[in-house]
């Protein structure tokens, strides 16, 4: 992010927001940490709806926050892969309150407006599909 944004920002919430909001650097921190290290086309694969340019743009931006690294190697043919750093982790926790309370309104929308909800419900389990936050569930229990 540069300078002259983050001198803008008055509010630490619009902070986070620039840092990882929006639906592309959400979901590429949903599959870094669901998947783990991942190869830019193995990134490119399970957020298949993304271009490759807006892929780029999303990586580069995650990686100036230090959210994600890259590592290159040196070897033929090169290879780089992506993965969370420990900030990037230390998002997941808000990541999922977040989810949690956007599934809770969906069930509070479906008491007034069922067809509605009905829709929104399954577009959201099928932005979801990737369960990224199974692990996090998982360690609840």
């Amino acid at each position: 992010m540069k300078e002259d944004k983050k001198k803008n920002i008055y509010c630490p919430i619009e902070y986070g927001f620039q840092v990882f909001g929006g639906k592309w650097k959400s979901r590429a921190i949903c599959v870094l940490n669901d998947k783990g290290t991942l190869r830019y086309n193995q990134l490119r694969e399970e957020m298949s709806e993304i271009t490759d340019g807006m892929l780029a743009s999303t990586l580069k931006e995650l990686m100036q926050e230090h959210i994600i690294e890259r590592k290159q190697y040196d070897e033929i043919p090169p290879r780089v892969e992506y993965g969370l750093t420990d900030k990037g982790k230390s998002i997941i926790p808000i990541l999922n309150t977040i989810r949690e309370w956007s599934l809770e309104q969906f069930k509070l929308e479906a008491a007034t407006n069922f067809e509605q909800a009905k829709i929104r419900i399954e577009e959201a389990r099928k932005a979801d599909k990737q369960k990224c936050f199974d692990s996090i569930k998982s360690d609840k229990k």
